[in-house]
């Protein structure tokens, strides 16, 4: 996969970063073409070998097909509410955001959203929802060229009319 300076990107567990080098360097006595990115909603700089691209799980921000299919996984409801402890399902969330594909993220954001319902959520699965929520709506937001705050919005609206009868969040 080829980008070039300029491009969006996602790189997983991260977000969505800029192309803003293609740059030439000896690393260890090999010469290495690398991307230079720059994380959009933290600055961070992170370096990719073009050679190593696909291992690490850079990719392209999703187009309208995968727009509309993200918003189907956030709005279906097949998910009970896990038996497992907190920290299993954290484990099983962290591997999921890790993977670099935005419906594992949207599956995370789903899930933590609908079980919040149910039990109170541990700090890391809070963190986790709001990592997988920030992540899915700078993603979104670039896909659809849309203000994060609407995409927002849009997503908090689809758990506000999916939360179940008289079910208030659980103080976490």
């Amino acid at each position: 996969m080829m980008f070039r300076i300029g491009d969006r990107a996602v790189y997983p567990g991260q977000g969505v970063a800029e192309i803003t080098a293609i740059e030439s360097k000896e690393i260890a006595g090999n010469t290495e073409i690398l991307y230079m990115l720059r994380v959009i909603n933290t600055n961070r700089k992170i370096m990719i070998p073009v050679s190593k691209v696909a291992s690490v799980g850079l990719r392209k921000v999703i187009g309208n097909a995968e727009v509309e299919r993200i918003y189907r996984v956030l709005k279906e409801r097949t998910q009970t509410a896990s038996n497992q402890t907190w920290n299993r399902r954290y484990r099983a969330y962290v591997d999921k955001i890790n993977t670099g594909s935005i419906f594992d993220v949207a599956e995370v954001l789903r899930d933590l959203s609908v079980l919040k319902y149910s039990k109170a959520l541990s700090f890391g699965e809070r963190k986790m929802l709001d990592q997988a929520r920030t992540l899915l709506v700078k993603e979104l937001s670039v896909a659809r060229a849309q203000g994060e705050d609407e995409v927002g919005q849009e997503l908090d609206a689809i758990f506000a009319e999916q939360r179940p009868a008289g079910a208030l969040p659980i103080a976490s």
